[in-house]
């Protein structure tokens, strides 16, 4: 994962966000350059086949994530009044982002309904990075947000999805890095957050989001797609901070797709590159 700076918060951590496919209508305009999305993949039978490929094995990581979740909650959130949905404005408090950081995820949030919310959505950028096809940085995030007691639950059931041949089903090497000549990019963006349930030492949160996931290069049968999901996380305050006890992921909503035109592998791998991500806070 890879975080720019965020310009008037001083060092903020870099993260590169990734999204988890979801299915639906689109409209895309092609780019005039012959060639491009991707090499020539014009949208037909072939690329039709690959979109369906990389949808496919992203619906995998979610069941996978699923069923780790299914290995006991270990939170007790929320009292008689915590059972009716908590919605907040998503308008920005003003409230600066954390400076510290946890394998270079931002940590250290407030023990309140809005420092849930912040951890909520960093850690949603942090599970949609590139870095979680990578099993040294993914064992580094999961020990980083998970709780304690769950995050060997998560090592192994993500172990098992993030496979040698899973990685080449996305395009990338069996080890998770990308080809040579090509970028792969897959990053979250949050849109906004809202608190379900909460008690002093535990709270729900949703996560709205927008995502991008693919191989960017001239001649990729994969080309970079964008989706819309929402993360629910149940979060408990342990060791001075909040850590994820489950986490399980929606399709939607998705706005109406626009016209806007398709840009070219060049143009989508410059803009990963240049472009870092944020340190979220409400």
């Amino acid at each position: 994962m890879s975080l720019g700076d965020e310009p008037g918060y001083g060092d903020a951590s870099r993260g590169e966000d990734g999204g988890y496919g979801g299915s639906g209508q689109t409209r895309t305009r092609l780019p005039d350059r012959p060639g491009d999305v991707y090499g020539g993949a014009r949208r037909g039978r072939s690329s039709s086949r690959s979109l369906v490929t990389v949808v496919g094995v992203v619906v995998l990581l979610i069941a996978a994530i699923a069923f780790a979740n299914r290995g006991g909650d270990d939170s007790s959130s929320g009292n008689g009044d915590n059972d009716k949905a908590k919605t907040s404005p998503t308008a920005a408090s003003g409230t600066r982002p954390v400076e510290s950081k946890a394998a270079g995820i931002p940590s250290g949030f407030a023990q309140s309904e809005q420092g849930a919310q912040s951890a909520a959505a960093n850690y949603a950028v942090a599970l949609g990075s590139a870095d979680m096809f990578n099993k040294a940085r993914r064992d580094q995030i999961l020990e980083a947000i998970i709780t304690p007691s769950r995050v060997t639950d998560f090592e192994a059931t993500l172990d098992k999805a993030y496979t040698p041949q899973f990685n080449k089903n996305v395009g990338l090497n069996e080890d998770g890095s990308a080809p040579h000549g090509y970028t792969f990019v897959s990053r979250t963006s949050p849109i906004g957050t809202k608190v379900t349930a909460s008690s002093s030492d535990a709270a729900t949160v949703e996560v709205w989001c927008g995502g991008l996931l693919g191989l960017a290069g001239q001649n990729s049968t994969n080309p970079v797609t964008s989706s819309w999901f929402t993360i629910t996380m149940k979060l408990r305050w342990t060791g001075g901070d909040w850590k994820i006890v489950t986490h399980s992921q929606k399709d939607g909503p998705a706005p109406v797709p626009g016209d806007d035109r398709a840009s070219s592998a060049d143009d989508i791998a410059k803009a990963v590159e240049e472009y870092g991500g944020f340190t979220y806070a409400r």
